[in-house]
């Protein structure tokens, strides 16, 4: 860990929540936001997730996975979001949403209108924004996370 943690602190919440309290909770609350409020289907919104969790390295995220209604992805999911490209494993709105989050991670410029166009087809304008959103946090906040250190000790409470 990079920041030093008082001792008997929780790593988390004392960076998030006492070092920072009117940026932390402002982020925590729109991290938070993200799984609360989607309207996205579970299979896409783990696509991206998954994929910037890979290009991120935050070990949390690479763990965790995203349950709604007692339901999850597969075990076999993240092998399938590495391999976004080719799997057979993903529809093509879940495989759009693993490319976007890799594009928009690695290569933002080049999201020429070619890909809007197929993004347009199976994404409604709403539907783009929330998924630009949480790409942008889980981006962010990942990112944030494992270059502090705290990716390892990282616990998000259930929703």
């Amino acid at each position: 860990m990079r920041i030093d943690i008082p001792e008997g602190q929780e790593p988390i919440g004392y960076v998030w929540g006492e070092m920072v309290p009117g940026i932390g909770m402002a982020a925590a609350n729109f991290s938070l936001s993200v799984y609360e409020h989607t309207t996205l289907g579970l299979r896409e919104f783990e696509a991206a997730r998954l994929r910037i969790a890979q290009i991120n390295g935050c070990l949390f995220c690479l763990d965790w996975r995203t349950e709604r209604e007692g339901h999850k992805v597969e075990e076999e999911f993240a092998d399938a979001v590495t391999q976004w490209r080719t799997t057979d494993a993903f529809d093509d709105r879940t495989r759009l949403a693993a490319e976007y989050a890799e594009r928009y991670a690695l290569d933002h410029h080049g999201l020429d209108e070619e890909f809007w166009t197929r993004m347009s087809a199976l994404y409604s304008q709403r539907e783009i924004v929330e998924l630009t959103m949480s790409i942008g946090s889980w981006l962010a906040f990942g990112r944030l996370n494992h270059v502090l250190g705290l990716d390892a000790v990282c616990v998000l409470p259930t929703h």
